[in-house]
């Protein structure tokens, strides 16, 4: 799923361990829209509006490049589940994560529906919250991986399950357990004989301690990906 670098990819997805520097935060919210400044200041913690203005910021900043609209003014608006659109746009699909240190975006050009999620490796998941969203294979997986290992595969699952429902725009209103992955070669697929092969789904190197997943809907097949490390190019030099 990897692409070659002479070739564009149908998935960018840019990751990015952002500054917890209170003045890059006001120099960011110079890109979000006035409605995103606003909902910004609502936030009572400073490590979720942090989350918050980055994963705007530099969702406006990757859209941009798309579009040629300046980032500010990138038409952004929540279809009637509350997931983002480009308005008047049937492309780019995109799709936007964070979690506390991390933003993941994934922009595709040459997919139907495109997901992402992230969530620190070190997440705590009760047994009770792992069934209410693990189908009873997934639980018997789970139960089989050495006690070392079995935390972070339940956050792997978690990820990719949140990955393939905010790629259709439903997040929790469907079932999770309805998802049901296993895995081939290493690679996570949907389990049942009539899944969709257009789906593809994997887990995605991060650099850093998350756990981050990608899903993507494509009638052409496997798509390619390009993976990068964002760098804001806009800190000022020393």
């Amino acid at each position: 799923m990897q692409q070659s670098e002479n070739q564009p990819a149908d998935i960018e997805i840019a990751l990015w361990q952002y500054s917890k520097n209170e003045s890059d935060w006001n120099r960011w919210m110079q890109s979000l829209s006035s409605d995103e400044r606003d909902r910004a200041a609502t936030y009572r913690f400073e490590r979720d509006r942090a989350s918050f203005i980055a994963g705007r910021y530099l969702l406006r900043q990757l859209l941009s490049l798309q579009t040629g609209i300046s980032p500010s003014k990138v038409p952004l608006s929540p279809d009637r589940h509350g997931k983002l659109r480009l308005e008047g746009r049937d492309r780019p699909q995109f799709s936007l994560a964070n979690a506390d240190g991390l933003v993941a975006v994934a922009v595709a050009s040459g997919c139907d529906y495109v997901g992402i999620d992230c969530e620190r490796v070190d997440a705590e998941i009760e047994e009770a919250a792992v069934d209410s969203y693990c189908s009873a294979d997934e639980r018997r997986w789970l139960m089989e991986l050495p006690a070392r290992e079995r935390a972070r595969g339940a956050i792997a699952l978690w990820t990719l399950k949140e990955s393939h429902l905010k790629a259709l725009g439903v997040g929790l209103r469907v079932d999770p357990r309805n998802v049901a992955f296993s895995w081939k070669d290493g690679i996570p697929v949907i389990t049942g004989g009539d899944r969709d092969r257009r789906w593809h789904h994997r887990l995605v190197e991060s650099g850093s301690q998350h756990v981050v997943a990608l899903a993507a809907c494509s009638q052409s097949g496997l798509p390619g990906i390009s993976i990068r490390l964002f760098q804001d190019d806009n800190m000022p030099s020393e």
